[in-house]
């Protein structure tokens, strides 16, 4: 499997990423991630024909990744129905389920990828040293193809929300 370093860091401390790297221009990867009800479903499936912000994050139950996936529940309202927001962890569906329950998210969908890493091995975000997806967000427009993508450098950092979303309202 490709690795790559110097990319990423948690705290300071260098990690490896695992995986192909994806980039700008190139068909979105398709693999199979497990939803909140135990039912496997690719990424091509909930994608296909709409703007989609597809959020990587370590787990929900971290205060950054909860902090995200919060505000990118919030901004979904503003975006309208073409655009669908997914946000994929290493997290249990159970406790992905718990988690959007209590924290009321409602417009963001959360998927596991905790079978088999495919979505962290197919987008080159899966974190070697700790079996977690990086924080990384891709932009994929209507027609399947990456047009953005932001890497975290510090895992404890949120994300840039405003290029994230210039990025979708320039699909739009």
């Amino acid at each position: 499997m490709k690795e790559r370093t110097g990319v990423i860091t948690m705290k300071g401390n260098s990690l490896t990423l695992e995986g192909d790297e994806v980039k700008a221009g190139q068909k979105a990867p398709d693999c199979e991630v497990t939803a909140n009800d135990l039912s496997k479903v690719k990424i091509s499936s909930l994608i296909r024909g709409k703007t989609a912000i597809i959020c990587s994050v370590p787990s929900l139950d971290t205060k950054v990744c909860d902090i995200e996936t919060r505000r990118f529940n919030e901004e979904a309202s503003k975006l309208g129905s073409d655009v669908v927001i997914l946000t994929i962890s290493m997290d249990l569906p159970f406790a992905q389920k718990r988690w959007c329950g209590a924290a009321g998210i409602d417009k963001v969908q959360t998927l596991s990828d905790y079978r088999d890493a495919a979505f962290g091995k197919s987008y080159g975000v899966l974190i070697k040293e700790l079996h977690l997806l990086a924080r990384a967000v891709f932009v994929v427009d209507k027609e399947g193809v990456i047009r953005y993508i932001q890497i975290v450098p510090e895992e404890t950092h949120e994300p840039d929300y405003e290029a994230v979303l210039k990025a979708v309202k320039e699909l739009q």
